[in-house]
């Protein structure tokens, strides 16, 4: 049986993540949210779009997620980076 590494999505360097979250954040809150773009959704929403250097930041930025006590939706990898 041949030992092959495999990398579960969303583990590359640089992946791109949307995090969708119940409300509204206005543009003011990028900074807190390392430079991501946020994007107020019709449907009463927020998605935060950017990007991921590894785990460990996808699940900082989720703990700021909760320390604001947004309801999070979603988590999704949009691209990944080439690995």
């Amino acid at each position: 049986m041949k030992n092959e590494h495999v990398t579960p999505p969303g583990c590359g360097e640089f992946d791109t993540y949307e995090i969708r979250l119940q409300g509204q954040l206005d543009a003011g809150w990028t900074d807190w949210f390392d430079g991501f773009r946020l994007t107020e959704g019709n449907d009463g929403t927020t998605a935060l779009t950017g990007r991921v250097v590894d785990q460990a930041a996808l699940h900082g930025l989720l703990r700021r997620v909760g320390d604001l006590g947004a309801t999070l939706i979603s988590v999704n990898v949009l691209t990944r980076a080439d690995r």
